[in-house]
């Protein structure tokens, strides 16, 4: 039987093939709320149009304007993720290689689904997704008090938590500042719940998924025709967390024309709904958080310095996961249990050996990606044991971790870093390590001179007529 319109559970489905896009819409329509986009544009612009993130994605990782290459499905799966942790995303895919589908999951897709796929085994997916979604919402729910929902005997963790209850009840905001993936929304929420505003509104905004229009109207709120389609008037989220929390997500992300109005929030209280003179007053408290390092965009002219230290009266930081040692362990072992419970099965164990890979794994998406790999580990081998060779292929061992450190000058440094990536990586591919740092370097040239080639030919030390033939080269791939 299928869902009632206002019950169906709301689903992205993210395709340049329209045949593909008609025929799933058909298919899934009698259980699900299907929206549709053909590109990673496409799913800003339908995102900004949308009340609330779909729980669920299905989505290519061939899209426009590089459809034979996975790239634009890996940015639009780190960028679903950073405007909604919680979404399942299911990458549905022609391009099969299982090096796409271990960094697919690494970056957090619960599952990588070959094309075609029958209908029915694509459905009991999906509504496996959103049981896992319902359990993991409500065990965030009522979290354990004494770990105030931080799992982990790490120092790093000890000193999370300790900072945690220590700043929930200060009036003053707070930045958390933390890999994608390494849960500093639930930190934000922790601050929230510790705290004497726990009865009151919790609401977060996640400022990069949103068009850089819509923030100011979506935060201040607007009056009756204070532009195109403002057909009436509409508090904003500051109004509305009255005596709450307000989350601002990837701050970083704020349009700087908008970071000083937010900085006189933070000073007074005060703010105006855009069309309106009227000056209206909220007590929320603000917490930001960040993935960015803002100090490098305050340099870079992207970020105001004033706001920043506004920010961060109290800072906390999100360790990433590869530095969490045995908590790796103690993660798996409660995720194991807990997936398990809510499946109606048997954990699964890993043996030694696999156990040994488990704590050398980077974890390169934190720890969304450790509860996308237990689940998938849950489904598969529930109270089986499970051996090495059939975690790695849940891994994304194809790409050894590189640290955010800059590259070794010296020729023993370089050796012993190849080193450890041959060692690390399983069918090594030169020219492809090389044209990837090439390219990388050269995006992030492009980047910091905002799109200037020939300030980018000058920091990479090559002339204009380079850059550009190697650009036409990565587009032409």
């Amino acid at each position: 039987m299928g869902l009632t319109k206002d019950s169906k559970p709301s689903l992205l489905v993210v395709d340049d093939d329209p045949l593909i896009t008609d025929t799933l819409s058909f298919v899934l329509q009698k259980d699900f709320a299907v929206h549709v986009a053909e590109s990673r544009s496409g799913v800003k612009d339908l995102l900004a149009r949308l009340d609330a993130a779909p729980k669920l994605a299905l989505v290519d990782l061939g899209l426009p304007p590089t459809p034979h290459r996975p790239d634009e499905g890996f940015k639009l799966i780190s960028e679903l993720l950073g405007l909604s942790p919680g979404m399942k995303i299911l990458v549905l895919s022609g391009q099969n290689d299982e090096s796409n589908a271990r960094h697919a999951r690494a970056l957090g897709a619960i599952e990588f689904i070959p094309k075609p796929c029958e209908p029915e085994q694509l459905k009991s997916l999906l509504f496996n997704a959103l049981m896992v979604q319902d359990a993991e919402r409500s065990a965030e729910a009522a979290p354990a008090q004494d770990n105030c929902g931080l799992i982990g005997d790490s120092f790093p963790m000890d000193k999370l938590r300790s900072q945690t209850r220590q700043y929930a009840d200060a009036p003053f905001p707070v930045l958390i500042e933390g890999e994608s993936g390494s849960g500093k929304e639930l930190v934000a929420a922790s601050l929230h719940r510790l705290s004497r505003r726990a009865q009151r509104p919790f609401l977060a905004l996640n400022c990069a998924a949103i068009s850089p229009t819509l923030v100011e109207p979506t935060l201040f709120g607007y009056s009756k025709g204070a532009f195109t389609g403002a057909a009436s008037a509409r508090s904003g989220y500051f109004e509305d967390a009255r005596d709450g929390t307000l989350f601002l997500d990837e701050i970083g992300e704020l349009p700087i024309e908008l970071q000083a109005k937010l900085l006189r929030v933070l000073e007074n209280g005060e703010f105006q709904r855009v069309g309106e003179t009227q000056t209206r007053v909220s007590n929320a408290r603000v917490i930001a958080a960040t993935n960015r390092d803002l100090r490098r965009e305050i340099k870079a002219g992207r970020f105001r310095g004033d706001l920043y230290h506004r920010l961060s009266v109290f800072a906390l930081g999100v360790p990433p996961l590869r530095e969490l040692g045995d908590d790796r362990v103690t993660l798996l072992d409660h995720y194991r249990r807990f997936y398990a419970k809510e499946a109606g099965t048997e954990p699964f164990e890993l043996d030694r050996q696999a156990l040994q890979a488990w704590q050398d794994y980077h974890f390169p998406g934190n720890v969304r990606e450790l509860r996308n790999i237990v689940i998938r580990l849950t489904t598969k081998h529930s109270g089986r044991k499970v051996n090495r060779e059939q975690l790695e292929a849940e891994l994304d061992t194809d790409l050894a971790y590189q640290p955010d450190i800059p590259m070794p000058n010296d020729a023993r440094a370089l050796q012993e870093m190849a080193r450890k990536q041959l060692q690390a990586q399983k069918n090594f591919d030169l020219d492809h390590i090389l044209k990837q740092w090439e390219q990388s370097y050269v995006e992030a040239a492009l980047n910091m001179t905002h799109g200037n080639l020939s300030q980018a030919a000058k920091l990479l030390g090559i002339n204009r007529t380079t850059l550009y033939s190697r650009m036409q080269t990565y587009s032409n791939d």
